[in-house]
């Protein structure tokens, strides 16, 4: 994978974040809008690596930089995410086809989930881009659930991870009950999960018209019983995705 602009590798924790600066033999910090940007090389690309933020709004900003400021050709984000879809479990993985804002509500005037002035609720992938990122995640599960521990296989119940592909829902919610995923499956039958940061970074790479990729391991199932050792699930799992599959993207 060479392009000539720099590719972006947008993280939604720091731990995840880390895994990936430690790709980067030769990065260094330029602070803009209060964001630490990471400015180096992975085999050989030029890419900016950065923390996306919380919520919409800051995703959103920090797509915009990435693309005004930093001139990225393209943005690959990883993250967790609660899942949703039936079959969709704690430890698998989930590769974004589309995003849809499950919190957009201008009803009446426009339908439920259509973003006012696009005249749509969904914003899709890029097809090339994600392929390649499908295929990473392909191969980083070949081998990385054997290199975990058996206590945090135990521990998450991580048996035969998957890899899963489709629509991704965002909002600025947190997701925790069982009653709010119940809802979220009725009104979306066909989300796989839910996080609060893609549909943003895909309505701006939209507008720009960047490519963006997006890959989101399952930490929970967004309902009552989704208390889990999160800082364990993000160090011995999540942030080890993140770093494999980055590293699968690049050296491919």
């Amino acid at each position: 994978m060479k392009d000539t602009a720099p590719i972006a590798l947008v993280a939604a924790l720091h731990d995840e974040l880390a895994s990936v600066l430690e790709l980067m033999p030769d990065e260094h910090k330029q602070t803009v809008g209060g964001r630490e940007f990471w400015v180096g090389h992975l085999h050989g690309q030029a890419v900016v690596a950065v923390l996306s933020g919380i919520g919409k709004v800051a995703a959103a900003t920090t797509a915009t930089l990435l693309i005004e400021r930093f001139g990225v050709g393209g943005i690959v984000f990883t993250g967790v995410a609660g899942g949703l879809g039936e079959g969709v479990r704690v430890g698998d993985v989930v590769v974004a086809r589309s995003f849809l804002q499950h919190d957009m509500d201008a009803s009446p005037l426009f339908p439920r989930h259509e973003v006012p002035g696009y005249g749509r609720s969904r914003f899709d992938a890029d097809a090339a881009l994600t392929d390649r990122l499908l295929a990473a995640c392909h191969h980083t599960l070949t081998y990385l659930p054997s290199t975990l521990t058996a206590s945090t296989v135990h521990t998450f119940g991580l048996h035969g991870p998957r890899v899963h592909q489709g629509l991704l829902v965002s909002g600025d919610r947190f997701v925790a009950t069982t009653t709010e995923s119940q809802a979220l499956q009725a009104a979306l039958p066909d989300a796989l999960a839910v996080e609060m940061e893609g549909a943003a970074f895909a309505q701006v790479c939209h507008d720009f018209g960047v490519p963006l990729a997006v890959v989101r391991t399952i930490s929970d199932r967004a309902d009552d019983a989704a208390h889990v050792d999160f800082p364990k699930f993000l160090r011995e799992v999540a942030s080890r995705y993140s770093g494999a599959i980055v590293e699968s993207l690049f050296s491919r």
